[in-house]
């Protein structure tokens, strides 16, 4: 069973940005391995501490076999952080889906490129029952650690029991957990789970409540447990959000860290105020007004302007740009200028 180092553990603790990285097709929608290592190249030069690779938008027809790019993405995306050598931590996170056998599977397809952690989708499991997906999850424990992921139903995901978090979270070498319910009452349960689970000082929690970034990361949640009071916050986020626009994404973690250390009334207006413009720009992004049909080719259509993609193609040809969801990126780009990262990609790109 392969575990977290000490050291990438600390830093999941500390928090960080963790992209989810997309896949960068040519024209005839074959990978374009000059922009796929780019993007990777791109991510460790904006400050992200990590990225999640093979995961919802890295699109998941990469496990077609007519396509057959599961493994070609983690080993691409390994190669270039391992050329980096960086000299500061930095996370490999897999996506892990399906059954239990594909599941431990790619789990151990995973370990072999040198990934840390598998992010453990539970898309497509809607007949199974909760114990079901417990014992898959702690089939895939066994092999590395696992970062727990709560998707939310929109997108293939389903909702669980407090239950089931609350057993998830005991689970050894379950080191994290990404919650992406974009639900109130759901993270919550999630977080109080983690709090009684007697292992909430062993699981770092993140965000992936791309509705919600930024208060979930200024927010402290505290319950009672057993006679005294247990606290649990989001440390960072594992965000297709910060897939783009990256380099501002660091910069927007290390302000919500200084606010948590120092927080004063006019440091959490500017805050909030802030997260109303980040959500904005998800909704650009992310299309939720067509049930988020447009959510891979809004993160391709940014990073096609910057230069960082050669065009927004998908595996599936019916994977566009939905009615009006350019014109909504441009009002993100007028509106919310301060949000963008652009000038540090072109000072990035310069230098390739």
């Amino acid at each position: 069973m392969k575990t977290l180092t000490k050291e990438l553990s600390a830093h999941l603790w500390e928090g960080t940005v963790i992209p989810a990285h997309p896949l960068a097709l040519n024209a005839d929608r074959k990978i374009n391995e000059q922009y796929q290592r780019l993007l990777t190249r791109y991510y460790m030069a904006s400050g992200a501490g990590g990225i999640a690779i093979a995961v919802h938008s890295t699109q998941f027809e990469i496990r077609d076999p007519e396509v057959n790019l599961f493994e070609t993405v983690l080993k691409w995306a390994s190669e270039e952080i391992d050329q980096a050598n960086l000299d500061r931590p930095f996370v490999k996170v897999a996506g892990i889906c399906g059954p239990t056998e594909q599941a431990t599977r790619e789990a151990e397809i995973a370990v072999r490129y040198g990934y840390d952690i598998g992010l453990l989708s539970m898309g497509g499991l809607q007949g199974w029952t909760e114990e079901e997906i417990l014992e898959r999850t702690r089939a895939v424990a066994a092999i590395l650690p696992v970062f727990g992921f709560y998707l939310q139903p929109s997108v293939g995901g389903r909702i669980f029991s407090y239950e089931f978090w609350l057993e998830f979270a005991k689970i050894e070498n379950v080191v994290a957990i990404k919650c992406a319910s974009f639900n109130r009452y759901q993270t919550i349960d999630v977080m109080r789970a983690v709090a009684n689970s007697g292992r909430h000082d062993k699981i770092a929690m993140y965000t992936g409540n791309d509705d919600n970034i930024v208060n979930d990361l200024m927010t402290t949640y505290r319950f009672p447990v057993n006679g005294r009071t247990i606290a649990v916050d989001f440390k960072g986020g594992l965000l297709g959000h910060w897939a783009v626009w990256t380099q501002k994404a660091v910069s927007l973690l290390a302000e919500t860290k200084a606010y948590k250390q120092n927080p004063t009334n006019a440091t959490a207006d500017a805050l909030l105020s802030k997260a109303i413009a980040v959500t904005e720009s998800n909704a650009a992004f992310f299309d939720p007004s067509h049930d988020f049909h447009g959510c891979i080719p809004g993160i391709h259509e940014v990073l096609y302007r910057q230069g960082l993609m050669e065009g927004i193609w998908c595996l599936n040809p019916k994977e566009v740009l939905s009615p009006g969801q350019s014109e909504e990126i441009d009002r993100m780009y007028r509106e919310y200028p301060e949000l963008n990262d652009d000038a540090f990609v072109r000072d990035f790109l310069s230098q390739q």
